[in-house]
């Protein structure tokens, strides 16, 4: 029952993610990046307001629990594709322009706005973590809210989404797919709880989001005269205890 519950609630939050911006389309100004609008708030503060109400709050708490229960009966084995998957919203924004499926911005642009988002989720994940202190699941460390996976996955989902809701919003919604098979997985790995997952959603998407207002400005610091991006390379990488992704910039 909690496992249903559970694929319920990214189920319903997928479709309410991809309602509400279905409704934003036409926020978009003519230097193709996204006009600030409060309303866009609204799902990722209710995330990220679910995860933080949910540290101290004992009926949530119990939630978490219970789901926590249910998903270490069931599964008997862990699967680590999220060390990877989380990368693969952001990755595959690069993969479409490569072969041709040009998105809203170009190569310099895009990956502007990337950096600008990826930042502000290591800044939020980061600093949380150090406050917070919640004990993982598996009882392994104290740096279990919110979840950096889910926040870096639900940042790619959303910048794919950014970048080709006008192409098909099929991209975006396979983007934020295999954001929520990130989160699951993060739980069914007995790394993370919900509220962790939630609240690292909520991050995500609210990164991007004002990685794509602050564009104009942060646009400034790389528009120097005489300097163009001429490829990027961006690899995923794995030493057998950390991940991460590299991104290498050439410019003439």
């Amino acid at each position: 029952m909690i496992l249903k519950k559970l694929f319920s609630f990214f189920f319903l939050t997928l479709v309410c993610l991809v309602n509400a911006q279905e409704t934003k389309q036409k926020d978009t100004i003519t230097d193709k990046n996204l006009k600030f609008n409060y309303k866009q708030l609204i799902i990722p503060a209710g995330l990220i307001g679910y995860g933080i109400i949910a540290l101290d709050n004992h009926e949530l708490l119990g939630i978490n629990t219970q789901i926590r229960t249910e998903v270490y009966e069931h599964i008997d084995e862990k699967v680590s594709i999220d060390d990877f998957s989380q990368y693969a919203p952001a990755a595959t924004v690069y993969i479409l322009n490569n072969v041709g499926v040009d998105g809203k911005n170009d190569l310099k642009d895009r990956s502007i706005i990337l950096g600008t988002s990826y930042l502000m989720v290591a800044a939020t994940v980061t600093g949380l973590k150090h406050i917070t202190k919640v004990e993982r699941p598996d009882a392994s460390s104290f740096n279990s809210f919110p979840s950096g996976h889910t926040a870096t996955a639900f940042a790619g989902a959303e910048f794919m989404w950014q970048e080709y809701k006008d192409v098909s919003v099929w991209y975006g919604i396979s983007g934020y797919l295999v954001a929520s098979g990130t989160g699951m997985y993060r739980m069914f790995n007995n790394r993370h709880w919900l509220t962790d997952v939630a609240a690292g959603a909520g991050i995500g998407i609210l990164s991007t989001k004002v990685a794509y207002w602050l564009f104009p400005y942060t646009n400034k610091l790389f528009s120097k005269k005489n300097k163009n991006v001429e490829s990027v390379g961006i690899l995923p990488f794995y030493n057998g205890k950390q991940t991460g992704i590299g991104m290498a910039l050439k410019i003439n």
